[in-house]
């Protein structure tokens, strides 16, 4: 079964996808994780890949989809994967659609989170990420705080800030850019029948981990 999580930055798509496959036992997959693991394997996608990221360009739609096919592919991931932040515009979802086609395999759910703007640039404003790369656990401040401050619960490793959460006007232009380009996948998924939108937000106090709990008894049914 293949998962994919839409949403802007901030709406919890890292939080639901890390519960998801906490419980379902599938891979979280996402494009920054699979280029720094073809790169490092110095693989023929992955050397052509640095060819572009060393220079701060874009990696091609022709090289990104075959490695998240690639990636899809690999034996952890034959039950079930979930895609965190992929893809990212109409382009991949058809290529994305035409390479899993060939290999017998499809979209089978697309969650799609959504949540007041005001509560996701707070978010992000008090988003901190585990510094171990194995590890990258995703932590709030006031939402999902980690148990000892500035520590990961999981692997004991400092908590750090990414540098464009802290800047509010850097954060409104990115959910800027969401709406303008991803926001399309949204209608594109839904006419396909494969759509599930879901709401996470303080003030109706709906969390992460009730849309974990729902999406696993959908999955489960």
């Amino acid at each position: 079964m293949v998962i994919l999580m839409l949403g802007a930055q901030g709406t919890g798509k890292g939080t639901v996808a890390g519960l998801l496959s906490e419980s379902l036992g599938w891979p979280q997959i996402s494009t920054g994780d699979i280029f720094r693991k073809n790169i490092k394997e110095e693989t023929p996608l992955g050397i052509e890949a640095n060819q572009y990221i060393s220079k701060g360009q874009l990696v091609p739609d022709e090289i990104t989809v075959p490695m998240v096919v690639d990636r899809l592919n690999e034996p952890d991931a034959q039950a079930g994967a979930i895609l965190d932040g992929f893809p990212r515009n109409i382009a991949q979802a058809e290529k994305l659609d035409e390479i899993l086609a060939e290999k017998g395999k499809k979209v089978d759910l697309v969650i799609n989170l959504t949540s007041p703007k005001d509560e996701i640039i707070e978010r992000i404003l008090n988003r901190r990420v585990c510094s171990n790369q194995a590890c990258k656990t995703t932590y709030n401040l006031t939402m999902h705080p980690p148990v000892k401050e500035g520590i990961c619960d999981k692997c004991g490793a400092e908590l750090v800030q990414r540098q464009d959460d802290s800047d509010e006007q850097a954060i409104k232009n990115r959910l800027d850019i969401y709406d303008e380009k991803t926001l399309p996948l949204v209608e594109f998924y839904d006419k396909k029948g494969v759509l599930c939108t879901e709401e996470i937000s303080e003030k109706t106090g709906r969390l992460g981990k009730d849309v974990a709990d729902d999406i696993l008894k959908k999955i489960n049914q």
